[in-house]
């Protein structure tokens, strides 16, 4: 698949998928991702983003990522697209996006930088040294102030970056970015659901969802209110799926530091969607008794409101 086919997929709803670990969590259970992966095909994603947050990608090895990118591309049909996720280090990111190359998938998603302390135009120079040295479309991936507006105007010119995932609750500092940018770039709401509709006014193509996961139907059906500027569907959609999301952001118990939820809730989700979610690795923890129970009362509301009637 070549860039300007990547651009066109990614117009819609890329799923970053989660990663499924046995009951220890030492090992990936890849016959329940590949299991997953189809049941999201039949429901029909067709974009698939491995090795992010939602994949817990910095509690994954080096090898793990590649097979868990490996094994979206088996289990998945032509035409799927697999949007690998790729950071760290100059070498370890490179060599990722080549090995990602190499077994097949279709373009690669740089992580937000980790570094303790970052230069803007080393920054740049780490975004271009990545883009020479791979053929594959590259997503940027800003969340946070690290990546700032510069460094996205910048790298943005780049021929291979193909979009940016925007992660950042801040809808008018979006809509200036996108006006400040080359227009042939897609542009993901990096902050899903809750914000899908203001985010496409502001030039947002599609968003990025961690609860498809485990309702892609209704997800889609929010994608395709958007694309068809029904924003009363739209907002309608939105606000069943709100609760779930807005549990995803908080804290968890005991705990002061924010989005704990996020990925243990999308993997409950799948667990009650009948799919393997499986535990998470530290430094995650599962979801308490409470926000379990809380999981269990919005999920049934987001079937019981049936979106795709």
């Amino acid at each position: 698949m070549d860039n300007g086919e990547v651009k066109q997929q990614l117009q819609g709803v890329p799923f970053t998928t989660a990663t499924p670990f046995s009951i220890d969590r030492e090992e990936v259970l890849h016959d329940e991702l590949a299991d997953n992966l189809q049941t999201l095909e039949r429901a029909g994603a067709q974009i698939f983003i491995p090795c992010g947050n939602t994949g817990e990608y910095y509690s994954l090895s080096h090898n793990e990522r590649v097979e868990v990118v490996a094994t979206h591309v088996e289990a998945t049909s032509e035409k799927s697209t697999i949007i690998g996720g790729a950071g760290g280090s100059t070498k370890t990111a490179t060599k990722l996006i080549d090995q990602y190359e190499q077994i097949g998938a279709d373009a690669a998603m740089i992580m937000y930088p980790r570094h303790t302390y970052i230069h803007e135009q080393g920054l740049i120079d780490y975004y271009t040294t990545l883009a020479e040295n791979t053929d594959l479309g590259l997503v940027l991936y800003k969340r946070g102030p690290t990546v700032s507006d510069k460094v996205l105007a910048e790298v943005s010119k780049l021929d291979n970056v193909v979009a940016i995932k925007y992660a950042v609750n801040d809808i008018k500092n979006f809509s200036q970015t996108v006006s400040d940018t080359p227009k042939d770039l897609v542009w993901l709401n990096g902050i899903a659901e809750r914000y899908a509709p203001a985010f496409a006014l502001e030039g947002a193509q599609g968003y990025t969802t961690g609860i498809g996961n485990f309702v892609p139907k209704a997800v889609l059906e929010l994608s395709n209110a958007i694309e068809k500027k029904d924003w009363e569907r739209a907002r309608t959609i939105r606000d069943i799926l709100r609760p779930y999301e807005n549990l995803r952001e908080e804290t968890g118990t005991n705990n002061s530091l924010k989005n704990a939820n996020n990925v243990p809730a999308v993997k409950y989700g799948m667990e009650l969607a009948g799919q393997y979610g499986g535990p998470v690795r530290e430094p995650l923890v599962e979801l308490s008794s409470e926000d379990k129970k809380r999981t269990e009362k919005y999920y049934n509301q987001i079937q019981e409101a049936a979106v795709t009637n």
